[in-house]
């Protein structure tokens, strides 16, 4: 979230509360297991479980763009409801959405991030979830085994020719998985080895997500709570409880609600993604919405309505 003069005025008109981190899916059922790429690609979670620390959460998560500007209606809202989660695909895909991101547009921003190889094998389309029809990012990846350090992911964000706003996203989003995995394994951030949020398709989801939220530039961003609920989640250090560790260690908070599933319905990407772009948690705002968009994953949970719902608007003063 920006820092500006009218943050409170605006924190008063969502009613909501700060996630404390600075001012600021028709697929199949597979263990109830949320991924955030297609199926055929890696295991559940794989690439979204991550090794340890980072920097210390006092610092400013807020959004590294320029303040939207403001009209006598009141600045401009961005609202999330994650109907069965969050996941850095899904971040994508709604925000893509919002803003009617071109293939052409999608490719330049891959190029920007330095991602050119995947031109071609990342599209954004529709997704159709029990006869709704959604948006869902769709990537054609090789698994990949990397160890990338912090100090990697810094560098390689440093060479990209995102934004500076964007840049700082997602800087900020991979310092604060770090830190959580740090919690988890009690290493220090130098020792920290990212198995697979250091891998291409984290990289991508935090980039891209990073690249088009800054381009959004919501004066306030407000989530409903996350939906969690017990299970077990297959990655790399073997079989985990839901939620994973280190979602747990980024739960403090977090607004939370039960949800009568199985499995893993939050991801640490994309939990580290709404605390990087400042989520303050709470209901609907009074607002005018311009745009909506449903968000698909690659799986889908049974028995509970599935997506996440994104609104983009202008806050109204009541």
């Amino acid at each position: 979230m920006s820092k500006n003069k009218s943050f409170s005025e605006e924190k008063e008109l969502v009613g909501g509360k700060s996630s404390g981190e600075g001012s600021s899916q028709s697929s199949q059922v597979q263990g109830g297991s949320l991924a955030d790429h297609d199926g055929d690609q890696a295991p559940d979670h794989m690439h979204e479980h991550m090794p340890d620390h980072a920097h210390d959460h006092s610092h400013d998560h807020s959004r590294g763009g320029s303040p939207a500007k403001k009209d006598e209606t009141g600045g401009s809202v961005l609202v999330l409801r994650p109907n069965s989660g969050i996941s850095g695909d899904i971040m994508v895909a709604g925000l893509a959405a919002l803003v009617s991101l071109s293939q052409t547009e999608l490719d330049e921003l891959l190029a920007d991030l330095g991602l050119s190889d995947l031109i071609g094998r990342v599209k954004l389309g529709p997704r159709t979830v029990d006869g709704i029809a959604g948006q869902g990012l769709h990537v054609d990846l090789a698994p990949e085994k990397v160890h990338r350090t912090l100090a990697d992911v810094e560098r390689f964000l440093a060479d990209s020719r995102l934004t500076e706003g964007a840049r700082e996203l997602a800087l900020s989003a991979f310092r604060i998985l770090a830190e959580a995995e740090g919690r988890v394994h009690n290493r220090p951030p130098e020792e920290v080895h990212f198995h697979e949020v250091g891998a291409v398709d984290s990289l991508l989801d935090i980039g891209l997500a990073s690249a088009i939220f800054d381009r959004l530039a919501p004066s306030v961003f407000v989530s409903g709570p996350l939906p969690l609920c017990d299970g077990t989640i297959a990655c790399a250090h073997g079989l985990l409880s839901s939620p994973a560790p280190a979602v747990s260690a980024l739960l403090e908070g977090v607004m939370v609600c039960g949800l009568d599933s199985y499995g893993e319905t939050v991801t640490p990407t994309g939990l580290a993604l709404l605390k990087s772009f400042g989520v303050i948690w709470g209901a609907w705002p009074t607002m005018t919405v311009e745009k909506q968009a449903l968000a698909f994953g690659t799986r889908i949970l049974p028995k509970v309505p599935n997506g996440a719902m994104f609104a983009f608007g202008r806050l109204n003063k009541v």
